[in-house]
């Protein structure tokens, strides 16, 4: 019910309630960082104070009613005892009415909250928007060619791996084939991936792609962006946008461990995002759909750790990029383009020489105990004491097709031909180089 989510608040959903009540400044900065109304938190607290009022109501009204109750069982007048009885009827009728207007009050307040995004790390940079995130490292010199090289929208229709037409046959724009050893070189991608990320310390996780609605909330997708999202509507039921939705919610309501901590996940799912793109240059291709591949890392962790966890698993992405031998850059994310659930992202981009752009195949984020109060994730701590909540951490580790894009066109040779990295050949079955088909 949603009263007893509420009741939560400090406790097990959204941001602590707490924070707005001793520190409204820090979360209206907060939101003005992020260039966001601040008037929320002056609603939230209107709320919160109208709702412990109904509960200080609601309260008096009840012990007053078992006190006279008491007393009734002791009357011997009838009249006298009759009297009361009627009163006790009206006051249940007021209980009545005041529980109606609490769980009102208590559907708006976690509405309004459930919108409020997280609380950025103070490290993170201020500024408006993408043109203001903080370059802090580049790792390689941009690849020059004897030749002019080609973009994977030419390179791939000329290899005979990527078919645009079939795919709007099929589905409609934005969506593409991949055939042959195109398709598998995506899936040498993934399983190399999946492998690498195993050798970190990861536990792979095959989710369902599908999942309740109690997920997505816990995630911090819903309701936010339930207009990006694919839904059944004849059940509670929502394609996955990321398989960090689900591996979220595999620890919905629970209580773990703490000397199972830290928990490592990763794992592949195909991604579904109703995006709403214009035509251009920035969609051309294949770089964004509203399907796509996606390797995910994830991470469970205790408060204290989630800083150096989060160093790791960047450092565990920059590994992919640095193995394939691509050219890439970390970007901080400023306020301004920081991610809902996010108190601090890195994003890594490789090179894309045919486009002659920077293509972010990893965003990773520190999201604090944002989901974790969200999805009412907490752990046992071994000393004892109350149950804490978790910090969760996740991170593309990576994403197609960029990754696709970035193979081909840095590895493309004058004829038109694509090597192979040397690190995915074991899953090519022999082919090192791609040829046009005949």
């Amino acid at each position: 019910m949603i009263s007893k989510r509420v009741d939560a608040i400090g406790g097990a959903v959204v941001i602590d309630i707490n924070l707005f009540r001793e520190q409204p400044d820090l979360v209206r900065e907060a939101l003005m960082k992020r260039r966001e109304d601040p008037a929320p938190v002056d609603q939230v607290l209107e709320l919160d104070e109208r709702r412990r009022e109904l509960i200080q109501q609601v309260e008096t009204l009840k012990a007053e009613r078992n006190m006279v109750s008491k007393e009734i069982g002791k009357m011997s007048d009838q009249a006298e005892r009759q009297e009361k009885i009627a009163k006790m009827r009206a006051v249940g009728d007021q209980i009545a009415t005041l529980d109606e207007q609490l769980r009102q009050v208590e559907g708006d307040l976690e509405a309004l909250m459930s919108l409020i995004p997280n609380i950025p790390d103070p490290a993170v940079p201020d500024g408006d928007d993408e043109s203001q995130n903080v370059v802090i490292k580049t790792v390689g010199e941009l690849p020059q060619f004897d030749f002019e090289p080609r973009p994977h929208w030419d390179l791939g229709p000329a290899l005979g791996i990527l078919d645009f037409e079939q795919g709007v046959k099929v589905t409609g724009s934005r969506f593409y084939v991949l055939s042959g050893v195109g398709a598998r070189l995506q899936r040498a991608l993934i399983s190399w991936m999946l492998d690498l990320h195993l050798r970190q310390g990861y536990t792979e996780k095959y989710t369902p792609f599908i999942v309740k609605s109690a997920v997505l909330y816990g995630s911090g997708q819903l309701p936010k962006f339930s207009d990006n999202l694919y839904r059944d509507h004849e059940e509670d039921l929502w394609l996955v946008p990321t398989a960090e939705v689900p591996l979220t919610g595999l620890h919905l309501d629970d209580i773990l461990d703490e000397a199972d901590l830290p928990l490592h996940y990763t794992a592949y799912t195909p991604c579904f995002r109703r995006e709403k793109m214009s035509a251009g240059r920035d969609v051309r291709g294949i770089k964004r759909g509203h399907q796509f591949d996606k390797v995910e890392m994830y991470k469970f962790c205790q408060p204290e750790d989630s800083p150096r966890e989060f160093e790791r698993m960047v450092a565990d992405a920059e590994a992919v990029c640095a193995e394939l031998g691509l050219t890439y850059r970390i970007n901080q994310l400023c306020t301004g383009d920081l991610g809902f659930a996010a108190q601090i992202t890195y994003d890594i981009e490789v090179w894309s020489p045919g486009a002659a752009e920077w293509l972010e195949v990893s965003s990773i984020s520190n999201v604090g105990d944002f989901q974790a109060r969200r999805a009412n994730v907490r752990y046992r701590p071994e000393a004892g004491g109350r149950n804490r909540f978790v910090h969760t951490l996740n991170g593309s580790g990576l994403g197609l097709p960029r990754t696709l894009i970035a193979v081909l066109e840095n590895y493309q040779q004058p004829d038109g031909s694509v090597v192979v990295p040397e690190v995915l050949r074991p899953w090519m079955g022999g082919i090192d180089v791609i040829r046009p088909e005949a």
